[in-house]
């Protein structure tokens, strides 16, 4: 007997990249950072007072956001915390979208987490190719009927950014209807579009600790924006679960953001290992678009993404691949340490011999 709802049996959930744990392997395949989180934020983690996990933590995370606030240059009410960008961006999606309402826009080469959340709130949506070069489409996505869009800048999996004067551009251009801004990468690029959030009030910019403060094992993300999409936030949020930040969590997230120059330090040297990481690829032959990301998006070589991606791995090199047909020739490949760079330049050149 089957006991599952009919969108339970018809979904498909998102895939997350793999986490093999049959030997060691040079990972590039989940965009984590290289590099170790903050001294301050490893500090506060190793004197947090264990006997503080008996109690529920601030379900608002309010020390947070004000400590993101005060980073971001904006006030505590312009600020939601959530488990990840991730639930932060799915609580968008009932927040900002009615089931019987008009799509969400979103490209069709993007983050594609977006459908899945899409699917599992009901929410129509309304998918814009990429052009031919991978960028975004916008002409096409201003004209859509639609209630809001999904923006991933810089994209995923191309890593391609759109300047701050083209996400004004467009997010003025679109009038009443809202703009989720998904900066994961963001801190990799260097324009984010917070400061336009003063200006607009159809923008809302989400980010994560997971990136650039290399926290991908705390869980928590950000949304920034005016006070009236952020109370739709915690009106969805206080539906679902009073407490998504754990107590941890918001310590070590406080830390973290309070030391801008570390984040900036370790972003610095992601971006000089990507330029030389896609100097070489290219050297190779690979077809790399220039990534605002700590990830590169790189294919069209003699051999195929798949061939490409079973050698790696067989060679003890963890890269990201997709059998969609407009990805199947594409590897994505995030950006590791100086080493791990040049194991899989050096598994890359024997495999293509």
């Amino acid at each position: 007997m089957n006991f599952l709802s009919k969108r339970a049996q018809a979904i498909a959930p998102y895939t997350a990249g793999e986490q093999p744990a049959d030997k060691q392997y040079v990972k590039l395949n989940t965009n984590e950072n290289p590099y170790p989180p903050s001294p301050r934020a490893t500090e506060v983690l190793r004197a947090f007072d264990a006997g503080a996990l008996r109690l529920y933590p601030r379900p608002d995370a309010d020390g947070l956001r004000a400590a993101i606030a005060r980073a971001e240059g904006v006030e505590e009410g312009n600020v939601f915390c959530g488990n990840g960008s991730d639930e932060v961006l799915a609580l968008s999606f009932p927040a900002f979208f009615d089931e019987e309402g008009k799509p969400a826009c979103f490209a069709d080469l993007t983050y594609s987490f977006y459908e899945v959340f899409a699917a599992f709130f009901g929410v129509k949506t309304h998918i814009v190719p990429l052009k031919a070069d991978f960028s975004f489409d916008l002409a096409a996505m201003q004209t859509a009927d639609c209630a809001g869009y999904y923006l991933c800048n810089p994209n995923a999996p191309t890593g391609i950014a759109l300047p701050i004067e083209t996400v004004e551009n467009f997010v003025a251009s679109v009038g009443e209807r809202i703009v989720i801004a998904d900066e994961a990468y963001m801190d990799f690029y260097g324009q984010s579009a917070v400061p336009l959030t003063k200006k607009y009030k159809n923008l809302l910019v989400v980010k994560t600790f997971s990136k650039s403060y290399s926290l991908a094992g705390i869980r928590c993300g950000y949304a920034v924006g005016d006070e009236a999409l952020i109370g739709g936030l915690f009106r969805m949020k206080d539906c679902f679960n009073s407490y998504p930040v754990d107590a941890v969590a918001q310590a070590v997230c406080t830390a973290a953001v309070e030391d801008k120059d570390y984040r900036d330090k370790t972003a610095a040297l992601v971006k000089r290992e990507r330029a030389r990481l896609r100097e070489a690829l290219l050297s190779l032959g690979f077809t790399v678009p220039e990534s605002g990301a700590n990830f590169l998006f790189a294919g069209r070589v003699k051999k195929s993404g798949g061939e490409l991606y079973r050698a790696l791995k067989e060679e003890g090199v963890l890269v990201r691949h997709w059998e969609k047909p407009i990805l199947r020739d594409f590897l994505r490949i995030t950006i590791g340490t100086p080493e791990q760079n040049d194991v899989l330049l050096a598994k890359l050149k024997q495999i293509l011999k």
